[in-house]
């Protein structure tokens, strides 16, 4: 599992009897410009369709599913922590093999293709990115992501405003989605840098394959921000755009990313700090502890425990 999931809250379970169908029972919350719903699934079940008309966006909260999308993927697992969008006439096939033990919930929220156009253009008419070859567009075929904190935050708030009785709700979710929306497509960029998708066809891709390859060394905002062909101010909004972090917090992440790597492979604390670019192993050991939660020796012996 991804220890950099971040985890959805999770309304309670119904119970059965509360229960109109013991498999995908949907609760409806209708908003001005989404359907927010619910999904229990108390009974294991095989081959469940769901079908979304509207670009969707899910979110698993409790359990697993075994599924895939219709008309584009094989089947994967779907767990906490991780959200799937859906293009429109999408179909989801959905297994529940551990539903009679464990019950699954999930989320969707089918959203209004105009408020999407609107809010696309707002943004790219008011907000353009700094990188010329870049816009603010969903990506369809980026459709399987974790969680990062910021997405995670943006749809539970949604989820509050949409299940909460309050007279203003489609005025403050409709804020809430253009939020959502942000989030979801810099998680989005994220992830494909993550997977080098975009290193030669934008400048954030040549950055971030830059810092990845110089993590052992001092990085420079200035000198990066020179490679890109950008000013520094332009550089933090380009970042910022991009990925929802700053250049300096992801460098850090990347560094405590990779030094999780050399731990697990049985490096020393010592070289795992040079390695990663911190001259001072007690600043490395207090870096990684308010990152991961444990000390970088507690961190190597359980990895290599397991």
């Amino acid at each position: 599992m991804n220890d950099n999931k971040f985890l959805l809250n999770t309304p309670e379970l119904k119970k059965e009897n509360q229960l109109l169908h013991l498999v995908e029972n949907q609760t409806k919350f209708n908003l001005n410009n989404c359907e927010f719903s619910i999904y229990e699934t108390h009974q294991s079940a095989f081959g469940v369709k769901l079908h979304f008309d509207t670009i969707a966006f899910t979110a698993m909260l409790r359990g697993r599913k075994y599924m895939k999308l219709e008309n584009k993927t094989p089947y994967f697992d779907y767990f906490p922590g991780e959200s799937v969008l859906v293009a429109p006439g999408e179909t989801m096939v959905i297994d529940f093999p551990d539903a009679d033990e464990t019950p699954s919930q999930c989320i969707s929220l089918s959203l209004n293709p105009e408020f999407i156009e609107n809010s696309l253009n707002h943004l790219n008419y008011n907000f353009a990115k700094v990188d010329e070859n870049s816009t603010w567009n969903l990506q369809l075929d980026e459709y399987f992501l974790f969680n990062n904190q910021s997405l995670a935050s943006a749809t539970n708030n949604i989820m509050r405003i949409a299940m909460d009785d309050n007279s203003q709700k489609d005025i403050m979710a409709d804020f809430a989605l253009k939020e959502l929306l942000i989030r979801l497509m810099q998680t989005q960029a994220r992830s494909m840098v993550e997977k080098n998708l975009s290193k030669n066809k934008s400048r954030i891709g040549f950055v971030v394959d830059y810092i990845k390859k110089n993590l052992h060394q001092k990085l420079s905002i200035e000198t990066i921000a020179k490679l890109a062909y950008v000013s520094k101010s332009n550089f933090f909004k380009m970042f910022k755009d991009e990925l929802g972090t700053s250049p300096n917090d992801f460098i850090l992440q990347e560094r405590i990313n990779k030094a999780k790597e050399l731990l697990a492979l049985n490096n020393s604390i010592k070289e795992t700090a040079f390695q990663t670019g911190f001259s001072d192993t007690n600043y490395f050991t207090r870096v990684f502890k308010q990152l991961v939660g444990v000390t970088p020796k507690s961190y190597q012996n359980k990895v290599i425990s397991y």
